[in-house]
């Protein structure tokens, strides 16, 4: 998997200091400043404590299986906004060897929100999902064909299991998922076009088109 992040913090400066505290027991494999540069903290090959208490599709140790790349940016603390062109044009060839190498997945590239729902809600509503899917290296928001096919809440959250997500608490859940996939509408309620999305999403994996 890939893992994106942002750094809530002031400055890079700042975040790379913590990336790089022992005592601060968090780090990640690259950083990219808001200005395009590409910092490298941690070996590919090595583990980075990047996802913290996370989970995704079975695998509950996602730092073992996992690249983290944060992104230099003020997150909501700080001022949330857009990220920079530049930052996300030094994110792309990053993104495009990683996934290369490693065989990696459309479907396993995602945010920090996605694997720990409940704590985090990085890299956020703003980030630019739909131009990286543009270039292949992360599924697309997908066309909906069918409609609302889950008569009840608790169908909803079980298809929400199945597709990766953790759903011990269901609410932060579904915010993730909103925050991905439908990110002008993020309240945490189930409703028929979110209902919708996912169930296009396990169709179009099921078909084998998500990878």
């Amino acid at each position: 998997m890939v893992v994106i992040h942002y750094t809530e913090m002031k400055d890079k400066g700042f975040a790379i200091e913590r990336l790089c505290d022992p005592e601060a027991k968090v780090s990640a494999h690259y950083l990219i400043g808001e200005a395009g540069e590409v910092v490298r903290l941690v070996p590919e090959q090595k583990r980075a404590w990047h996802a913290g208490l996370s989970y995704w599709r079975g695998h509950r140790d996602v730092n073992s299986a996992s690249i983290g790349i944060e992104l230099d940016h003020p997150g909501h603390k700080y001022g949330y906004r857009e990220f920079p062109d530049v930052q996300f044009e030094a994110l792309v060839p990053l993104l495009a060897r990683i996934v290369k190498t490693y065989d990696i997945p459309r479907s396993n590239v995602i945010g920090h929100s996605d694997v720990a729902p409940a704590r985090k809600i990085d890299p956020g509503e703003l980030f630019p999902w739909d131009r990286l899917a543009e270039y292949g290296l992360c599924l697309p928001r997908p066309k909906i064909d069918l409609g609302d096919p889950f008569d009840n809440d608790g169908a909803f959250y079980l298809a929400l299991e199945r597709y990766g997500y953790d759903i011990t608490d269901g609410h932060k859940a579904v915010e993730a998922f909103q925050r991905r996939w439908r990110p002008h509408k993020i309240n945490g309620e189930i409703d028929g076009e979110i209902r919708a999305i996912l169930f296009q999403l396990l169709l179009d994996r099921d078909r084998g088109n998500a990878r």
